[in-house]
């Protein structure tokens, strides 16, 4: 076995040195993401792809690499009937900010920042979930924050306090420490996360700690965005 030489040692002839800054510089390279393969299909010109924590694994967010790549058929219909399945706007409230996809990275990215002030919430029904969500999300489905569809004030006050950051003040909560909660569903026929806003709205959750991505899973989906079941 060859002896280890240090790498500045004056007896290292000139072809040693070479393969050492070599392999040195090979190293280097690798050890910096930046340099990693290139994606053909970003997120945008700055963004690639984003590494988030879901259910306790490291998941990278992209979109599909392959350019013949089609919208999944969960999202393929068109003409969905409306009462229930009808167009919302895109002011949902006084106050409430709408985002789009590039935002919502934003936020996760802030998450993974262990900024724990920020929530992304998918407010579908578990049935729907099962098919796919956005990585990084958690699921409280707008039927537990609605008393008219069966929550009680018991469980909603859990979920303000445990889970939001909220404050019980006698009758009343205090929103003053509350997450900042970025709500969706499955796009802009969808109204189970609008139904959650408008829910928390009366509840006395301040409007600018609410931000809605209106277009939801259809629109991530349709990006060839990462989702995950």
């Amino acid at each position: 076995m060859s002896e280890l030489v240090p790498f500045g040692d004056s007896n290292m002839n000139r072809s040693s040195k070479t393969t050492c800054l070599l392999i040195l510089s090979i190293s280097t390279l690798a050890s910096f993401p930046a340099f990693a393969e290139e994606l053909a299909v970003k997120i945008s010109r700055e963004i690639s792809s984003i590494k988030v924590m879901h259910n306790g694994s490291l998941i990278s967010i992209q979109r599909n690499q392959n350019t013949k790549n089609r919208i999944a058929d969960n999202y393929a219909l068109t003409s969905r009937p409306c009462p229930r399945f009808c167009i919302q706007p895109i002011k949902l409230a006084p106050g409430i900010e709408t985002v789009g996809e590039l935002e919502v990275i934003g936020y996760l990215q802030q998450m993974q920042r262990d900024n724990n002030q920020i929530l992304i919430i998918d407010s579908r029904t578990p049935d729907w979930v099962k098919k796919g969500t956005i990585p990084g999300s958690i699921n409280i489905p707008w039927t537990s924050l609605n008393q008219d569809s069966g929550a009680d004030s018991i469980s909603i006050g859990e979920i303000l306090e445990n889970q939001f950051n909220a404050t019980e003040l006698d009758d009343d909560w205090d929103f003053s420490g509350a997450k900042t909660l970025v709500l969706f569903c499955n796009g802009m026929w969808c109204g189970q996360s609008a139904n959650s806003i408008k829910a928390l709205l009366k509840m006395g959750y301040p409007a600018e700690k609410l931000k809605w991505y209106r277009d939801g899973m259809q629109t991530w989906e349709t990006l060839g965005l990462t989702t995950i079941k």
